[in-house]
């Protein structure tokens, strides 16, 4: 079975080409141009070290893909008044989507990426996504929007690695990432910076409004709704008499809702885009549900209906951003479904 293996330039991704060549595994490497800018040293760079390990591999121009599936719709969702989640839109539209497709058309039947996450077979459900072995790099977060049929098709080498062990492998190898080892938080945002990246994109953002209480009290201004995500503290520029959080936005009348943070604590959300990687039938009554890739998951319960999904939490948290990602898992890990917060 001939295995593609996406490889960024990045040590992760390398780390896995390298165990599956280790393991004896027939491959091939596709490396895929998102960004406008070519990155010609990385492509150099991966196509020596392919080279070096026997490896073919194959260029794939994607970038007017990347800008129509993933950074056009990023901006256009913070305009809306909504707080994207790019790196989960771009697994299930770009690397699991068109990149896939690209292996499967060159002969692969599988594809293996750098992700810090599991997937495999599953006593219980027949076949499962897991976090990953690293607490702190585990992405299964940012893979929970990607359909399980497709997902079926993923290899995941770095599943039971942790971060430095990755590195650690190349460093005894003598293998040397032609990209940093690590990459931004939003690749195609430079220095992470979004609100440059939309200021540069779009010359006529809305401009300052109002910032209010939600009984319509006045309590300053706001330069901008794009500029601003729900539970948002820092940066917001107004005196209170107590720390005021952004509760919502109103892009209708340009007006910024602030609130102390009590009232940000809600007790239950809904989302759509429901993407259900294990049969509903067989989930556990209390599951745990994650809706930012920085914190825990929460206990909750789940009720589905007519393709959207009620989260219940056990203990009031605080309100989710719309736009961001909800992860249920179990108790083990698995992932059991994937969906957008509305």
């Amino acid at each position: 079975m001939i295995l593609a293996v996406a490889v960024s330039g990045g040590g992760d991704s390398l780390a896995s080409l390298l165990r599956l060549r280790d393991e004896g595994r027939e491959l091939l490497a596709l490396h895929g141009q998102f960004l406008p800018e070519h990155d010609l040293h990385a492509a150099q760079g991966l196509a020596e070290t392919c080279s070096r390990l026997g490896v073919a591999l194959h260029l794939l121009d994607l970038r007017a893909d990347f800008e129509a599936l993933v950074a056009g719709p990023f901006a256009a969702e913070y305009l809306a008044g909504r707080t994207p989640n790019p790196c989960a839109r771009c697994n299930a539209a770009m690397k699991f989507g068109l990149l896939l497709d690209s292996a499967l058309a060159l002969g692969a039947e599988a594809l293996g990426t750098g992700h810090f996450a599991g997937a495999g077979t599953h006593a219980v459900y027949g076949w499962a996504l897991t976090r990953g072995a690293d607490p702190v790099k585990d992405q299964s977060y940012f893979l929970s929007l990607v359909p399980r049929e497709r997902l079926m098709r993923a290899r995941f080498p770095l599943a039971q690695t942790r971060k430095t062990d990755a590195r650690a492998y190349l460093d005894a190898r003598g293998l040397t990432p032609p990209l940093p080892e690590e990459s931004q938080e939003i690749c195609f945002v430079p220095d992470d910076d979004y609100r440059a990246f939309l200021a540069a994109r779009s010359p006529e953002l809305p401009g300052p409004g109002s910032a209010q209480l939600p009984d319509g009290t006045r309590v300053g201004a706001h330069q901008g709704l794009w500029r601003s995500t729900i539970g948002q503290r820092r940066g917001l520029g107004l005196s209170w008499r107590e720390p005021l959080y952004v509760l919502d936005k109103d892009v209708e009348r340009n007006v910024l809702i602030v609130a102390p943070r009590e009232a940000l604590l809600v007790e239950s959300f809904q989302a759509g885009e429901v993407n259900l990687l294990v049969d509903p039938a067989l989930w556990p009554e209390d599951v745990l549900v994650q809706t930012r890739y920085r914190e825990s998951a929460r206990p909750a319960r789940i009720e589905l209906s007519g393709g959207a999904l009620r989260v219940r939490f056990n203990e009031p948290q605080v309100r989710p951003a719309p736009g961001q990602v909800a992860a249920v898992y179990d108790a083990d890990g698995v992932v059991l479904a994937g969906a957008v917060i509305a």
